[in-house]
């Protein structure tokens, strides 16, 4: 029985004053009943500050808002749950709820999304916006269903960029031989071999692979090679912006679709709206970072051989990479996408 009415019961039966008084108090300083929040935990491979973790923060700010605290996000970051791969086989376990996490390793899972890390998709964010956010966009993410997942929306990592402790980079040529870590992609793999470099998959962080020497260089958006201090081990950087490199932010699918539909509308609508203001605060700070890493030491190319690098690299969509019929259609629908007005 609860305690509340034991206290009531007894309140009753007492004839002595100051009994009854007591009990009256007590029940007065019982707190009301207060249902507990449902935690949700998101887990992204990144540290505080960067942006994974920026957009997973400020979904759950946005949830715990809207939901006047009944959701609680558990926020698990620095790849305290292990590698991507890890985080994305315990979302599909229903381990963990959630989680943003980079396109690199979901074509694992879903092949169709090898086709977002296509070299020189994009030539600009505002076109990554209208596509990913479109039909095209829509569509990819409803994909990741056939994996368990349940896909909400597309924040941002950044355009990525190359750099080396070895030499300056202005033409492909210059990647010749060099030791660069990739993500565990089969396209990022298939972009450095053929231009002639060694690559070399690894999970994050790397920096004592760049400091030893294991590693010649790396490729990733400014904010990474930034936060991550890259520029301590690493001399040279090439604004190549080969890949528009997106986060995908998801859920356990099975556990999102057992949500009241009140619930379903909600976490997706904070999802969209803290992965929109993600992609602002990321590009709002482009240009500090370049400049921070300027400031640091590295050596900048700021126009390597674009047009080069460009044409090296188109044979690859015709490569046995494209040839699951899913990811051929959907790299056509991307660049079809890309070009229409």
């Amino acid at each position: 029985m609860p305690f509340a009415h034991i206290l009531c019961r007894a309140i009753r039966c007492c004839t002595a004053p100051l009994v009854h008084l007591v009990c009256l108090l007590m029940l007065v300083a019982l707190p009301p009943h207060v249902s507990a929040a449902e935690d949700i935990t998101l887990a992204v491979v990144t540290k505080p500050g960067s942006a994974q973790y920026v957009c997973a923060e400020r979904f759950a700010q946005l949830l715990a808002e809207r939901s006047d605290k009944r959701f609680n996000v558990v926020l698990h970051h620095s790849a305290s749950l292990g590698t991507e791969t890890d985080i994305l086989q315990q979302v599909q376990l229903g381990a963990v709820q959630m989680a943003i996490v980079t396109t690199g390793t979901l074509d694992a899972f879903v092949p169709e999304m090898a086709a977002l890390d296509f070299p020189f998709l994009f030539t600009d964010t505002a076109t990554a916006d209208r596509v990913l956010d479109g039909p095209v966009g829509r569509g990819l993410l409803d994909r990741l269903s056939t994996a368990g997942f349940k896909g909400l929306h597309f924040s941002e990592n950044g355009f990525r960029h190359l750099t080396n402790s070895i030499r300056p980079v202005m033409t492909p040529d210059d990647v010749r031989g060099l030791k660069i870590r990739v993500m565990e992609s089969q396209v990022h793999r298939e972009l450095w071999r053929t231009l002639g470099a060694n690559p070399t998959p690894m999970g994050w962080p790397i920096y004592a692979e760049l400091q030893q020497g294991t590693l010649d260089g790396q490729e990733n958006p400014l904010w990474v090679i930034a936060e991550y201090r890259l520029n301590e081990v690493q001399k040279h950087l090439s604004l190549t912006g080969h890949v528009y490199s997106t986060h995908t932010d998801l859920a356990n699918l099975e556990w999102f679709e057992a949500l009241p539909a009140n619930d379903r509308r909600l976490l997706a609508s904070c999802m969209q709206e803290a992965a929109l203001w993600q992609r602002a605060w990321s590009r709002q700070r482009d240009a500090a970072y370049l400049e921070q890493l300027r400031t640091a030491g590295m050596q900048v190319i700021e126009r390597p051989d674009i047009a080069t690098f460009r044409q090296r690299v188109q044979p690859l969509s015709g490569s046995a990479l494209f040839e699951h019929k899913g990811v051929r259609k959907a790299l056509e629908d991307l660049m079809a996408a890309t070009r229409a007005r």
